[in-house]
């Protein structure tokens, strides 16, 4: 298997030089050349596999440069009951009418990311280790990205982490588990602006090849493929949970903002997962919904970016959303290097063509709003309903998954972190604090490393050279 660039290099390249690379050379995003087709037999045959095992078959589809043995033992290292809390790592629990919650949120961080991240700090220092180098890595997080990676690298020796983060706009929680963080290896960055800001510094840090090969600068955020693909196999096991035969379809709904975790959703349907709708549960900030309901992608200033209770959706530049399109004009380079290398930079928007708006529909995709009323009444009436507590991510795709229901239809939402991360929301629906576990007890209280910096490229440079070796 080879990578390709979204913006036209084509330039083939193993799995293990882009696990390491990030963004392509010209400012693209890497994709397999082709994605692996699964007939009904190999269906058949996954159904009954552990979770473990399960992703150490959809990995080796796209993984052929580390050795079979080494591809094992880094995924059953990754997917354990003592991480993940549970052997079916991400259960499946019915909230009546066709609905389910899929549990992606009992990893370290009590977020989805964990599910990705855990297996990248794997492979990173893997990979590192066989080349004998270091790593630098540069990241953008909205929330959970930020802890997961953190908790997934921090003491590994070759590997330096620089996470950006919107300043303020976080939830106390969310703050604490990274900025708690003491290892030296950890260095967190306080954007003053918002998520987008902190996404394009990444980008444009990764765009100055001399710098990113000067200083070794590696991705972790979801422009890194190894993150998406590990979030595929979280969608084969819940469809393989919510089914009885491989006859059968269902839905999805996923809370999103930078179209990573629903990207993975269309990876698995390309590959022939029986997946019948993915549905976009946005916030306030739904340039997504209006994507899919106009066919127009219109990015948002930082002014126009609203601050809400759901703040790890609080994007209005979804990168992972170039992939899709790739796919969507039939992966001709120019055409989407052309939309989102010059139309967005120097339009904030474009619009598909005709036959590009018809062609839409047949990719699967739904789309919903949610505000934080619909969330407030979300939370309140699961509880109320079946005693489940959720986050207010989760509750902006059960609202949304409730509007596109349809009978006889599994509509599977995925889970995307817990209730105790966004406690203030919580008591405001419910007038309960959210149980926390007893290891992120107190977090709140303990010392912070963080520096505040302008929304400046040259700052977080400043801010990355003096740690290079």
């Amino acid at each position: 298997m080879r990578y390709i660039s979204t913006r036209g290099d084509a330039t083939p390249r193993a799995f293990s030089d882009i696990l390491l690379e990030g963004l392509a050379p010209d400012g693209g995003l890497y994709l397999p050349h082709h994605y692996p087709r699964i007939d009904a037999a190999t269906l058949a045959r996954w159904r009954g596999l552990s979770y473990a095992d399960l992703a150490f078959e959809i990995l080796s589809l796209y993984i052929d440069d580390i050795p079979a043995a080494d591809l094992r033992a880094i995924v059953d290292a990754t997917y354990t009951e003592a991480i993940f809390g549970t052997p079916e790592i991400t259960p499946l629990k019915p909230i009546g009418d066709g609905l389910w919650l899929q549990a992606l949120s009992n990893g370290p961080t009590l977020a989805f990311k964990d599910m990705a991240l855990q297996l990248l700090g794997n492979l990173f220092e893997y990979e590192l280790e066989r080349r004998g180098e270091v790593l630098n890595i540069l990241g953008a997080t909205s929330g959970d990205t930020g802890s997961a990676a953190e908790y997934a690298l921090r003491g590994k020796p070759m590997l330096r982490v620089f996470m950006l983060s919107p300043h303020g706009r976080m939830s106390p929680f969310q703050q604490a588990q990274m900025f708690s963080l003491q290892d030296e290896n950890i260095h967190n960055i306080a954007i003053e602006g918002v998520f987008d800001d902190c996404q394009d510094i990444v980008k444009a840090v990764s765009n100055d090849l001399d710098f990113k090969r000067r200083h070794r600068i590696g991705a972790v955020n979801s422009i890194n493929w190894a993150r998406l693909l590990a979030q595929v196999v979280y969608y084969f096991a819940g469809y393989f949970r919510a089914t009885r035969s491989n006859g059968e379809q269902v839905d999805f709904t996923v809370p999103t903002g930078n179209f990573g975790n629903i990207c993975a959703g269309h990876v698995a349907r390309m590959m022939g997962l029986p997946i019948r709708r993915l549905v976009a549960a946005t916030n306030e900030n739904d340039v997504l919904d209006e994507f899919f309901r106009t066919g127009t992608y219109r990015v948002r200033a930082s002014a126009e970016t609203h601050e809400t209770s759901s703040p790890s959706m609080d994007i209005s530049k979804a990168s992972n959303f170039e992939r899709f399109i790739f796919d969507l004009l039939d992966r001709d380079g120019a055409r989407v290097r052309a939309k989102f290398g010059e139309r967005i930079e120097r339009e904030g928007a474009f619009s598909l063509d005709a036959a590009s708006r018809a062609k839409l529909p047949s990719f699967g995709f739904a789309s919903g709003r949610s505000t934080h009323a619909d969330r407030i009444a979300t939370i309140r009436d699961i509880y109320a309903s079946r005693g489940v507590m959720i986050d207010p991510h989760t509750a902006d795709g059960v609202k949304v998954a409730r509007e596109h229901l349809e009978p006889g239809v599994p509509m599977i939402v995925l889970e995307t972190a817990q209730p105790a991360k966004f406690a203030a929301t919580i008591v405001e629906a419910l007038g309960v604090e959210p149980p926390r576990p007893a290891a992120q007890a107190g977090i709140e209280a303990l010392p912070r490393r963080v520096v505040v910096l302008p929304a400046s490229v040259d700052a977080v440079k400043r801010c990355i050279e003096p740690d290079m070796a």
